[in-house]
């Protein structure tokens, strides 16, 4: 009985193949849409989290400007990981160096690059990994060397991949370089700008050099992601009894930041899927429309139907199975058009925008959720002409002409 009267539905519904596409059309699109749309939002999520993840969603970023004539003197920040090791594994000072003078390799000038002054554990908080020769050590610090460690994208560019013993210069001072880092961002293309473009320097050598007599910005690592709140008031707690104030530092952790953001790309993304379901609801429309129309045309045929004995929940049955089925194709090539504009977008994005790694990630559960909505809107649009075709008089529908 059901295989029957699924096979009169796809018969029906070839029969009108024309018909039948244009009122697929807004299903076909809605369904498209939310696929895309999710996979852009998938997209970015996992962009946001290979970002964060890179720059290491276990830290701390502590800002201290200080209250007064108050600051915070280095060898306290550094008393953090000692006082609370099931908390905070380091603690790194960071001064920015890059507006006291450009960066010089020989007569080429580096605008772009990052120039920090930081301490030995800076470079093993943020993941890097040494390639060629050492990372700055504590007698470095100690004795305010004029040595640093550069990225990939500057031994590369700048010393053809042989910059370890070599110099370069930043305003007026030269630094040796006694070590590379290995390269974070695999498309050497893409590196200018990034983690790989990048000095780093004693952060008492910088200190000496700027006449700074405190330190602004540190990253700390901490123990466990999970205790961030923890750490995070732990170190709160230590600079406002420091500074006596809670007004002259500002601590957030990078999960945190990970976590807003991912609320806003999927507030982002259920309100776009809430547009594009418009299509849906506008197919379902259409899909009523043209089912009360074959109702009218076929009025005869449910006379003469129901003349033979027909019951009503069979004259429904066949309607709504009609309305379903051609939802249903609606969403197949749905999925089909979405999967094709996702491989598309994939393409067509990196071209449009340099340097981005967001990419269009269709998802199972987008898939299915939308193609269930697809049917489940064929039935209930559906419903209406099937009942008022299951309620026709059998002598009046065999009377119409």
């Amino acid at each position: 009985m059901i295989i029957e009267t699924f096979r009169q539905a796809i018969q029906n519904v070839w029969s009108n193949k024309l018909r039948t596409f244009l009122t697929m059309l807004g299903i076909i699109i809605g369904v498209m849409a939310v696929i895309v749309i999710v996979g852009l939002g998938n997209g970015m999520t996992k962009s946001m989290r290979d970002s964060f993840s890179a720059l290491g969603t276990n830290t701390l970023s502590i800002q201290v400007w200080g209250y007064g004539s108050r600051t915070v003197p280095v060898e306290e920040m550094y008393q953090l990981p000692d006082e609370f090791p099931e908390l905070i594994q380091s603690i790194s000072p960071q001064i920015d160096f890059s507006g006291s003078g450009t960066l010089k390799i020989g007569t080429t000038s580096y605008r772009w690059s990052t120039i920090s002054g930081v301490d030995e554990d800076y470079t093993s908080i943020k993941s890097y990994t040494i390639a060629q020769g050492r990372g700055l050590q504590y007698m470095d610090i100690k004795d305010n060397k004029h040595v640093c460690v550069i990225g990939d994208y500057l031994n590369r560019v700048g010393f053809g991949g042989n910059g370890l013993g070599q110099t370069l210069k930043i305003g007026a001072n030269k630094f040796r370089i006694v070590g590379v880092l290995g390269a974070k961002v695999s498309n050497a293309e893409m590196q200018q700008g990034t983690d790989d473009d990048c000095v780093y320097l004693p952060y008492t050598t910088v200190m000496r050099l700027t006449s700074q007599s405190s330190v602004n910005n540190y990253t700390a690592i901490m123990k466990d992601e999970g205790r961030a709140n923890e750490a995070k008031t732990v170190v709160e707690n230590r600079l406002q009894e420091l500074l006596g104030t809670d007004s002259g530092y500002y601590v957030y952790s990078a999960s945190e930041w990970l976590e807003e953001m991912n609320k806003m790309i999927n507030m982002v993304i259920v309100v776009l899927t809430g547009i594009a379901s418009i299509s849906l609801l506008v197919g379902g429309i259409g899909i009523m429309n043209i089912m009360l129309v074959s109702v009218t045309e076929r009025t005869r045929e449910i006379g003469i139907r129901k003349a033979l004995g027909a019951k009503e929940r069979t004259i429904l049955a066949q309607f709504v199975v009609e309305a379903a089925t051609t939802s249903a194709l609606g969403g197949v090539l749905g999925i089909a058009l979405g999967y094709a504009v996702s491989m598309a977008a994939n393409r067509l994005l990196p071209m449009l925008t340099s340097g981005t790694d967001v990419t269009v990630s269709p998802s199972f559960n987008s898939i299915a959720v939308a193609f269930g909505i697809s049917v489940g809107i064929g039935v209930l649009f559906g419903y209406l002409p099937a009942r008022r075709a299951a309620r026709l008089n059998p002598i009046e529908a065999l009377r119409y002409d």
